[in-house]
Protein backbone atom coordinates (compact mmCIF):
# COMPACT_ATOMS: atom_id res chain seq x y z
CA UNK A 1 0.00 0.00 0.00
CA UNK A 2 1.45 3.66 -0.83
CA UNK A 3 0.97 6.35 1.56
CA UNK A 4 -0.18 9.76 -0.20
CA UNK A 5 1.38 12.76 0.84
CA UNK A 6 -1.20 15.52 1.08
CA UNK A 7 -0.07 19.73 1.86
CA UNK A 8 -1.24 19.55 5.11
CA UNK A 9 2.16 16.90 5.98
CA UNK A 10 5.09 19.41 6.36
CA UNK A 11 2.98 22.30 8.43
CA UNK A 12 2.20 18.77 10.57
CA UNK A 13 5.80 18.09 10.59
CA UNK A 14 6.92 21.23 11.63
CA UNK A 15 4.21 21.48 14.08
CA UNK A 16 5.26 18.41 15.63
CA UNK A 17 9.47 19.50 15.89
CA UNK A 18 8.16 22.78 17.08
CA UNK A 19 6.47 21.23 19.85
CA UNK A 20 9.68 19.59 20.83
CA UNK A 21 11.48 22.36 21.24
CA UNK A 22 8.63 24.49 22.84
CA UNK A 23 8.30 21.34 25.50
CA UNK A 24 11.08 22.73 28.19
CA UNK A 25 8.93 25.90 27.83
CA UNK A 26 6.64 24.20 30.57
CA UNK A 27 9.24 24.17 32.66
CA UNK A 28 10.58 27.00 35.18
CA UNK A 29 12.52 30.09 34.40
CA UNK A 30 16.88 30.38 34.66
CA UNK A 31 18.11 33.22 34.99
CA UNK A 32 21.69 33.74 34.25
CA UNK A 33 22.18 34.90 38.50
CA UNK A 34 20.53 32.20 39.73
CA UNK A 35 22.23 29.75 37.50
CA UNK A 36 25.48 31.25 39.36
CA UNK A 37 24.21 31.33 42.21
CA UNK A 38 22.91 27.51 42.13
CA UNK A 39 26.41 26.85 40.76
CA UNK A 40 28.67 28.19 43.50
CA UNK A 41 26.28 26.52 46.11
CA UNK A 42 26.02 23.21 44.72
CA UNK A 43 29.14 22.44 42.63
CA UNK A 44 31.38 19.26 43.96
CA UNK A 45 34.01 20.72 42.89
CA UNK A 46 33.89 23.69 45.51
CA UNK A 47 32.41 21.24 48.12
CA UNK A 48 35.76 19.40 47.38
CA UNK A 49 38.02 22.27 47.64
CA UNK A 50 35.95 23.37 50.91
CA UNK A 51 37.17 20.09 52.05
CA UNK A 52 41.01 20.52 50.92
CA UNK A 53 40.83 24.11 53.01
CA UNK A 54 39.52 22.59 56.09
CA UNK A 55 42.09 19.23 56.02
CA UNK A 56 45.04 22.16 55.47
CA UNK A 57 43.65 23.97 58.65
CA UNK A 58 43.91 20.77 60.74
CA UNK A 59 46.69 19.89 59.50
CA UNK A 60 48.49 23.26 60.61
CA UNK A 61 47.69 22.80 64.56
CA UNK A 62 50.17 20.25 65.01
CA UNK A 63 52.83 21.73 62.71
CA UNK A 64 54.75 23.64 65.41
CA UNK A 65 54.25 21.12 68.52
CA UNK A 66 57.33 18.89 69.61
CA UNK A 67 56.78 15.55 68.67
CA UNK A 68 55.42 12.59 71.00
CA UNK A 69 56.84 11.98 74.31
CA UNK A 70 58.39 8.28 74.36
CA UNK A 71 57.96 5.91 77.23
CA UNK A 72 60.91 4.01 78.18
CA UNK A 73 60.64 0.36 79.25
CA UNK A 74 63.66 -1.94 80.16
CA UNK A 75 65.79 -3.65 81.84
CA UNK A 76 69.54 -3.11 82.89
CA UNK A 77 72.27 -5.74 82.96
CA UNK A 78 70.11 -8.95 83.47
CA UNK A 79 72.69 -11.59 84.45
CA UNK A 80 72.75 -15.09 82.04
CA UNK A 81 75.55 -16.32 83.71
CA UNK A 82 76.98 -17.24 87.34
CA UNK A 83 75.27 -17.61 90.86
CA UNK A 84 72.86 -14.51 89.90
CA UNK A 85 71.63 -16.00 86.69
CA UNK A 86 68.41 -15.67 85.01
CA UNK A 87 67.34 -13.41 88.23
CA UNK A 88 65.68 -9.48 88.28
CA UNK A 89 66.78 -8.62 91.96
CA UNK A 90 69.77 -10.65 93.22
CA UNK A 91 72.50 -8.83 91.57
CA UNK A 92 73.13 -5.07 92.05
CA UNK A 93 73.72 -4.00 88.69
CA UNK A 94 70.35 -5.06 87.29
CA UNK A 95 67.69 -2.40 86.83
CA UNK A 96 64.46 -2.29 85.75
CA UNK A 97 64.46 0.69 84.02
CA UNK A 98 61.08 2.95 83.01
CA UNK A 99 61.87 6.52 81.47
CA UNK A 100 60.53 9.19 79.70
CA UNK A 101 61.85 10.78 76.33
CA UNK A 102 61.70 13.68 74.68
CA UNK A 103 62.83 14.82 71.25
CA UNK A 104 63.27 18.89 70.67
CA UNK A 105 63.84 20.32 67.05
CA UNK A 106 65.68 23.15 66.69
CA UNK A 107 63.52 26.02 66.60
CA UNK A 108 64.23 27.02 63.31
CA UNK A 109 62.98 24.00 62.42
CA UNK A 110 59.49 24.43 63.95
CA UNK A 111 58.74 28.06 63.11
CA UNK A 112 59.65 26.56 59.64
CA UNK A 113 57.41 24.19 59.99
CA UNK A 114 54.57 26.39 61.12
CA UNK A 115 55.33 28.94 57.59
CA UNK A 116 54.53 25.84 55.42
CA UNK A 117 51.59 24.79 57.48
CA UNK A 118 49.96 28.08 57.18
CA UNK A 119 50.97 28.81 53.62
CA UNK A 120 49.35 25.49 52.47
CA UNK A 121 46.07 26.83 54.05
CA UNK A 122 46.62 29.91 51.84
CA UNK A 123 47.57 27.78 49.52
CA UNK A 124 44.03 25.73 49.35
CA UNK A 125 42.23 28.99 49.79
CA UNK A 126 43.73 30.52 46.71
CA UNK A 127 43.06 27.32 44.95
CA UNK A 128 39.09 27.27 45.60
CA UNK A 129 39.26 31.17 44.32
CA UNK A 130 40.54 29.49 41.29
CA UNK A 131 38.05 26.83 41.40
CA UNK A 132 35.29 29.26 41.78
CA UNK A 133 35.82 31.46 39.14
CA UNK A 134 36.13 27.85 36.65
CA UNK A 135 32.78 27.58 37.61
CA UNK A 136 31.15 30.45 37.45
CA UNK A 137 32.68 30.67 34.16
CA UNK A 138 31.78 27.70 32.92
CA UNK A 139 28.33 28.48 34.52
CA UNK A 140 27.84 31.72 32.79
CA UNK A 141 29.33 30.19 29.08
CA UNK A 142 26.87 27.16 29.43
CA UNK A 143 23.75 29.21 30.57
CA UNK A 144 24.96 31.99 27.21
CA UNK A 145 24.80 28.61 24.96
CA UNK A 146 21.55 27.37 26.33
CA UNK A 147 19.83 30.85 26.00
CA UNK A 148 21.34 31.12 22.72
CA UNK A 149 19.34 28.16 21.24
CA UNK A 150 16.25 29.23 22.91
CA UNK A 151 16.32 32.61 20.96
CA UNK A 152 17.46 30.30 17.86
CA UNK A 153 14.38 28.05 18.40
CA UNK A 154 11.69 31.05 18.75
CA UNK A 155 13.29 32.69 15.17
CA UNK A 156 12.37 29.67 13.53
CA UNK A 157 9.02 29.18 15.18
CA UNK A 158 8.42 32.97 13.74
CA UNK A 159 9.80 31.89 10.28
CA UNK A 160 7.45 29.08 10.33
CA UNK A 161 4.55 31.35 11.04
CA UNK A 162 5.76 33.63 7.49
CA UNK A 163 6.09 30.39 6.02
CA UNK A 164 2.33 29.56 6.03
CA UNK A 165 1.95 33.02 5.49
CA UNK A 166 3.77 32.38 2.19
CA UNK A 167 2.09 29.17 1.41
CA UNK A 168 -1.57 31.37 1.50
CA UNK A 169 -0.30 33.76 -0.92
CA UNK A 170 0.98 31.04 -3.21
CA UNK A 171 -2.06 29.12 -3.29
CA UNK A 172 -4.70 32.48 -3.82
CA UNK A 173 -2.05 33.28 -6.85
CA UNK A 174 -2.66 29.85 -7.96
CA UNK A 175 -6.33 29.87 -8.18
CA UNK A 176 -6.31 33.50 -9.37
CA UNK A 177 -4.17 31.64 -12.39
CA UNK A 178 -1.17 33.98 -11.29
CA UNK A 179 1.10 31.96 -10.60
CA UNK A 180 2.97 28.25 -11.84
CA UNK A 181 1.26 25.03 -10.05
CA UNK A 182 4.92 24.14 -9.17
CA UNK A 183 5.16 27.24 -7.19
CA UNK A 184 2.89 25.38 -4.27
CA UNK A 185 5.91 22.84 -3.74
CA UNK A 186 8.33 25.80 -2.83
CA UNK A 187 6.36 26.94 0.48
CA UNK A 188 6.75 22.67 1.72
CA UNK A 189 10.23 22.36 0.88
CA UNK A 190 11.29 25.96 2.88
CA UNK A 191 8.72 23.91 5.40
CA UNK A 192 11.14 21.02 5.33
CA UNK A 193 14.71 22.86 5.39
CA UNK A 194 13.06 24.85 8.53
CA UNK A 195 12.20 21.62 10.18
CA UNK A 196 15.96 20.32 9.24
CA UNK A 197 17.12 23.27 11.19
CA UNK A 198 14.99 22.51 14.14
CA UNK A 199 16.26 19.21 14.14
CA UNK A 200 19.94 20.47 14.55
CA UNK A 201 18.01 22.89 17.54
CA UNK A 202 16.73 19.64 19.23
CA UNK A 203 20.55 18.05 19.24
CA UNK A 204 21.96 21.86 20.32
CA UNK A 205 19.41 22.06 22.90
CA UNK A 206 20.29 18.57 24.65
CA UNK A 207 24.18 19.22 24.40
CA UNK A 208 23.18 22.65 26.23
CA UNK A 209 21.22 21.17 29.01
CA UNK A 210 23.98 18.72 29.50
CA UNK A 211 27.03 21.21 29.65
CA UNK A 212 24.91 23.26 31.74
CA UNK A 213 23.73 20.54 33.92
CA UNK A 214 27.39 19.47 35.00
CA UNK A 215 27.30 22.65 37.25
CA UNK A 216 23.77 23.57 38.51
CA UNK A 217 22.05 20.13 38.39
CA UNK A 218 18.56 19.54 37.71
CA UNK A 219 17.85 23.02 37.39
CA UNK A 220 19.64 22.98 34.00
CA UNK A 221 15.93 21.80 32.54
CA UNK A 222 14.52 24.90 32.84
CA UNK A 223 14.26 27.44 30.20
CA UNK A 224 17.13 30.28 30.23
CA UNK A 225 15.53 33.55 31.16
CA UNK A 226 16.53 37.50 31.37
CA UNK A 227 18.76 38.84 28.64
CA UNK A 228 22.25 37.76 27.46
CA UNK A 229 25.04 39.85 29.61
CA UNK A 230 26.37 42.94 28.60
CA UNK A 231 29.30 43.29 31.10
CA UNK A 232 31.54 46.29 30.62
CA UNK A 233 34.73 45.75 29.29
CA UNK A 234 37.04 48.11 30.00
CA UNK A 235 40.83 47.52 29.02
CA UNK A 236 42.31 49.44 31.16
CA UNK A 237 40.97 47.97 34.26
CA UNK A 238 41.62 44.48 32.71
CA UNK A 239 44.98 45.06 32.03
CA UNK A 240 45.44 46.99 35.45
CA UNK A 241 43.97 43.76 37.31
CA UNK A 242 45.88 40.89 35.28
CA UNK A 243 48.07 40.56 38.04
CA UNK A 244 45.45 39.57 40.36
CA UNK A 245 44.23 37.30 38.51
CA UNK A 246 43.20 34.18 40.84
CA UNK A 247 45.93 31.75 38.87
CA UNK A 248 48.53 34.18 39.59
CA UNK A 249 47.48 35.70 42.67
CA UNK A 250 47.92 31.88 43.72
CA UNK A 251 51.55 31.74 43.29
CA UNK A 252 52.05 33.94 46.29
CA UNK A 253 51.54 31.55 49.02
CA UNK A 254 52.60 28.66 46.49
CA UNK A 255 55.88 30.75 47.07
CA UNK A 256 55.51 31.19 50.65
CA UNK A 257 55.30 27.83 51.11
CA UNK A 258 58.50 27.28 49.42
CA UNK A 259 60.31 29.96 50.53
CA UNK A 260 59.75 28.53 53.98
CA UNK A 261 60.73 24.92 52.74
CA UNK A 262 64.02 26.04 52.26
CA UNK A 263 64.47 27.17 55.71
CA UNK A 264 63.27 24.45 56.79
CA UNK A 265 65.69 22.25 54.97
CA UNK A 266 68.58 25.36 56.15
CA UNK A 267 67.52 24.10 59.86
CA UNK A 268 68.50 21.10 59.28
CA UNK A 269 72.65 22.08 59.68
CA UNK A 270 71.12 23.14 63.48
CA UNK A 271 71.21 20.18 65.40
CA UNK A 272 68.24 19.10 66.96
CA UNK A 273 68.33 17.52 70.66
CA UNK A 274 65.81 15.14 73.20
CA UNK A 275 66.24 14.76 76.55
CA UNK A 276 65.51 11.44 78.52
CA UNK A 277 65.02 10.33 82.36
CA UNK A 278 64.49 7.05 83.75
CA UNK A 279 64.41 5.69 87.12
CA UNK A 280 66.07 2.32 87.87
CA UNK A 281 64.64 -0.02 90.17
CA UNK A 282 66.88 -2.41 91.89
CA UNK A 283 66.45 -5.32 94.47
CA UNK A 284 65.28 -4.50 98.34
CA UNK A 285 68.67 -3.95 99.63
CA UNK A 286 69.92 -1.82 96.38
CA UNK A 287 68.99 1.52 96.10
CA UNK A 288 67.15 2.81 93.38
CA UNK A 289 68.53 5.17 90.79
CA UNK A 290 67.90 7.85 88.76
CA UNK A 291 69.42 8.82 85.14
CA UNK A 292 69.26 11.73 82.91
CA UNK A 293 70.79 12.18 79.55
CA UNK A 294 70.65 14.84 77.02
CA UNK A 295 71.69 14.05 73.53
CA UNK A 296 72.39 16.36 69.89
CA UNK A 297 72.32 15.75 66.12
CA UNK A 298 75.40 16.18 64.39
CA UNK A 299 75.57 17.58 60.99
CA UNK A 300 78.74 16.38 59.98
CA UNK A 301 78.65 15.78 56.64
CA UNK A 302 76.63 18.84 55.32
CA UNK A 303 77.74 18.26 51.61
CA UNK A 304 75.90 14.96 51.07
CA UNK A 305 72.88 15.83 53.55
CA UNK A 306 72.23 18.52 54.36
CA UNK A 307 73.22 20.93 51.24
CA UNK A 308 71.78 18.62 48.52
CA UNK A 309 68.25 19.16 50.11
CA UNK A 310 68.43 22.98 50.15
CA UNK A 311 69.26 23.42 46.76
CA UNK A 312 66.36 20.65 46.03
CA UNK A 313 64.00 23.39 48.08
CA UNK A 314 66.11 26.73 46.54
CA UNK A 315 65.20 24.80 42.64
CA UNK A 316 61.49 23.98 43.13
CA UNK A 317 61.27 27.76 44.37
CA UNK A 318 63.13 28.95 41.01
CA UNK A 319 60.86 26.63 39.23
CA UNK A 320 58.04 28.72 40.51
CA UNK A 321 59.33 31.73 39.84
CA UNK A 322 59.50 30.65 35.98
CA UNK A 323 56.08 28.91 36.06
CA UNK A 324 54.47 32.45 37.43
CA UNK A 325 56.18 34.48 34.82
CA UNK A 326 55.08 32.13 32.05
CA UNK A 327 51.62 31.94 33.36
CA UNK A 328 51.98 35.79 33.40
CA UNK A 329 52.75 36.24 29.64
CA UNK A 330 49.76 33.61 28.90
CA UNK A 331 47.83 35.45 30.55
CA UNK A 332 48.86 38.67 28.89
CA UNK A 333 48.28 37.55 25.52
CA UNK A 334 44.91 35.77 26.09
CA UNK A 335 43.63 39.06 27.21
CA UNK A 336 45.01 41.06 24.52
CA UNK A 337 43.21 38.24 21.83
CA UNK A 338 39.83 38.72 23.79
CA UNK A 339 39.97 41.79 23.97
CA UNK A 340 40.63 42.46 20.35
CA UNK A 341 37.88 39.77 19.46
CA UNK A 342 35.63 41.64 21.83
CA UNK A 343 35.63 44.32 19.93
CA UNK A 344 35.43 42.93 16.41
CA UNK A 345 32.47 40.92 17.54
CA UNK A 346 30.93 44.61 19.42
CA UNK A 347 31.56 45.99 15.24
CA UNK A 348 30.33 42.79 13.87
CA UNK A 349 27.10 42.85 16.59
CA UNK A 350 26.74 46.43 15.31
CA UNK A 351 26.73 46.01 11.87
CA UNK A 352 24.32 43.09 12.24
CA UNK A 353 22.01 44.96 14.07
CA UNK A 354 21.98 48.75 12.14
CA UNK A 355 22.58 47.45 8.37
CA UNK A 356 22.97 43.79 7.62
CA UNK A 357 19.36 42.33 9.41
CA UNK A 358 17.40 45.30 8.11
CA UNK A 359 18.44 45.47 4.82
CA UNK A 360 17.62 41.59 4.34
CA UNK A 361 14.09 42.03 5.97
CA UNK A 362 13.80 44.97 3.65
CA UNK A 363 14.72 42.87 0.69
CA UNK A 364 12.75 39.72 1.66
CA UNK A 365 9.72 42.62 2.41
CA UNK A 366 10.20 44.04 -1.16
CA UNK A 367 10.50 40.69 -3.22
CA UNK A 368 7.42 39.64 -2.06
CA UNK A 369 5.66 42.35 -2.66
CA UNK A 370 6.57 42.40 -5.92
CA UNK A 371 5.45 38.44 -6.31
CA UNK A 372 1.95 39.73 -5.05
CA UNK A 373 1.54 42.80 -7.15
CA UNK A 374 2.90 40.12 -10.03
CA UNK A 375 5.96 41.65 -10.82
CA UNK A 376 8.44 38.97 -9.47
CA UNK A 377 9.02 35.75 -9.32
CA UNK A 378 8.51 32.88 -6.15
CA UNK A 379 12.64 32.29 -6.18
CA UNK A 380 13.69 35.45 -5.72
CA UNK A 381 11.63 35.58 -3.02
CA UNK A 382 12.65 32.14 -1.41
CA UNK A 383 16.28 33.62 -2.13
CA UNK A 384 15.58 36.72 0.17
CA UNK A 385 14.14 34.63 2.61
CA UNK A 386 16.54 32.06 2.97
CA UNK A 387 19.12 35.83 3.06
CA UNK A 388 17.52 36.93 6.31
CA UNK A 389 17.02 33.54 7.70
CA UNK A 390 20.99 33.34 7.96
CA UNK A 391 21.59 36.45 8.50
CA UNK A 392 19.49 36.47 12.01
CA UNK A 393 20.84 33.55 12.56
CA UNK A 394 24.10 35.08 12.00
CA UNK A 395 23.12 37.69 14.24
CA UNK A 396 22.41 35.52 17.28
CA UNK A 397 25.37 33.24 16.88
CA UNK A 398 27.61 36.63 16.81
CA UNK A 399 25.74 37.91 19.96
CA UNK A 400 26.22 34.77 21.50
CA UNK A 401 30.42 34.87 21.03
CA UNK A 402 30.45 38.12 21.76
CA UNK A 403 28.70 37.32 25.37
CA UNK A 404 30.97 34.30 25.75
CA UNK A 405 33.93 36.65 25.14
CA UNK A 406 32.44 38.89 27.69
CA UNK A 407 32.31 36.33 30.16
CA UNK A 408 35.63 35.37 29.86
CA UNK A 409 36.76 38.48 30.57
CA UNK A 410 34.36 39.71 33.48
CA UNK A 411 34.78 36.51 35.49
CA UNK A 412 38.73 36.55 34.58
CA UNK A 413 39.58 40.50 35.63
CA UNK A 414 36.38 41.84 36.27
CA UNK A 415 34.70 39.83 39.00
CA UNK A 416 37.05 40.69 41.73
CA UNK A 417 35.15 39.48 44.87
CA UNK A 418 36.43 36.40 46.69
Amino acid sequence: MKLKCYGTGWPLAVGLVASVLAGPSLAGSLTLDEALRLAETGAPSLTAQDAKIQAAGSAAIPAGELPDPKLLLGVQNYPIGGPDRWSLDQDFMTMQTVGLRQEVPNRDKRNARIEVADAAVERATAERRIERLKVRQATALAWIGAYSVERKAALLDGLNRENRLLADTVRARIAGGRAEPADAVTPKQEAAQLAERQDDLIRERAQAQAALKRWIGPAASDTPAGSLPDWPVDAQTFKHQLQHHPELAAFAPMTREAEAKVREAVSEKRSDWSWEVDYQHRGREFGDMVSVQLSWDLPLFPETRQNPKIAARQAELSQLEAEREALSREHTEQLETDLAEYQRLDRAVARNRDSLVPLAKEKAELSLASYRAGKGDLNAVVNARRELIETRLKQIDVEEQRALTGARLHFAYGDTRP
